[in-house]
């Protein structure tokens, strides 16, 4: 006999448990217990940062748990955020609320971002957190590590860009954030950078993106998102948001190494990194005054148009085993290698490099 399903949905009351609703494999399941230890202590973090009067605020832990909502399952926007936690079941009882409970408003989220959020902290402290959980299960290694960087569109258009010359800030654009934070970075700022580039051109909705063309092979405004990362099983150790710029995101690895050690007491013994990384400055910092070995490719810049002598203007005479550089003097290697003619090419740049 063919069953009618009945569709009467004028119930009053049901009675059933919304853990029972929740698949034993569904992701936010699996995750709830991590995310329970690394938000253990979250309150105590946070209450110098709220009044000791005043009506109740809505708990930081639910923002907290409905942002890692978002990021698990690809919610970008904070309006839709709320309307999909409003409806699902699984989200309702991974952020903590029944059937009843009110959703905060999507706004909640970028007051208190640019709040307390920002001015505790509370976001690297959980990151910092979850790292430590990560090191006491055994899966951070702290022998290698490696450093990368991605590109997040900025929510800047394109099509709207000016030469730094060119931007008259008004009263109204002073008044926003982005461009009030970028103008106390270049007051604090007491001289210019000589191996800084100036900016061919700038936001002027958010000056502190970057022009690039890393992403998609689209020129746009963005920002690098860079991590450290452990190879042993690929644990992010460390975070750092940079505009997009090469100088920006290299300046950001030795950030994320100190801070590394100084946290966690984590020295790696090795680094790997692509091309970009291959600095003289990094390379040095990192032998030098760090004793990493760099795995990383040498950036070559034999072909100089800033007025440092380019490799080709020095010769090489095998005979008397010098070099001569453009001003006239000479200089002999410390040592001789003939077996190897890449030892060789290596040796010529090193004294190319003591005469400079």
């Amino acid at each position: 006999m063919m069953g009618r399903q009945r569709r009467d949905q004028g119930k009053l009351f049901y009675e059933f448990r919304l853990d029972d609703r929740i698949p034993k494999n569904h992701l936010l399941r699996r995750i709830d217990v991590f995310v329970t230890a690394a938000l253990a202590d979250l309150h105590k973090e946070l209450e110098p940062y709220y009044s000791d009067i005043g009506r109740p605020s809505v708990d930081p832990e639910l923002m907290i748990r409905m942002l890692i909502v978002g990021y698990c399952c690809g919610i970008r926007s904070e309006r839709r955020l709320t309307q999909e936690v409003e409806l699902h079941l699984a989200y309702r009882w991974f952020c903590k609320l029944d059937l009843e409970d009110e959703i905060p408003h999507h706004s909640t989220f970028s007051a208190n971002r640019l709040g307390r959020f920002r001015e505790s902290d509370v976001l690297r402290h959980v990151f910092e957190r979850v790292v430590w959980a990560a090191m006491a299960m055994g899966l951070v290694k702290g022998e290698g590590f490696a450093v990368d960087a991605s590109v997040l569109e900025a929510n800047a258009s394109r099509y709207h860009r000016k030469a730094p010359e060119e931007l008259d800030w008004s009263e109204k654009q002073r008044q926003t954030r982005a461009v009030t934070e970028y103008l106390a970075a270049l007051d604090e700022a007491a001289e210019p950078n000589p191996d800084r580039k100036v900016p061919k051109v700038i936001s002027p909705s958010d000056p502190c993106s970057a022009w690039t063309a890393k992403a998609n092979k689209r020129v746009q405004f963005g920002y690098g998102l860079n991590y450290l990362i452990d190879i042993e099983n690929a644990v992010i150790v460390d975070v750092e948001a940079t505009p997009a710029r090469t100088y920006d995101e290299v300046a950001a690895t030795k950030t994320m190494i100190d801070r590394t050690e100084r946290c966690f007491a984590l020295k790696p013994k090795r680094l790997a990194a692509e091309t970009a990384y291959g600095t003289g400055k990094l390379l040095g910092w990192l032998v030098n005054d760090k004793r990493i070995t760099p795995h990383i490719p040498v950036w070559e810049k034999s072909d100089r148009a800033d007025g440092i002598f380019s490799r080709a203007d020095f010769i090489w005479t095998s005979g008397m085993a010098t070099t001569s550089a453009p001003t006239g003097s000479r200089s002999a290697p410390a040592a001789r290698c003939t077996t190897d003619a890449r030892c060789s090419t290596a040796l010529r740049s090193e004294t190319a490099m003591s005469v400079l």
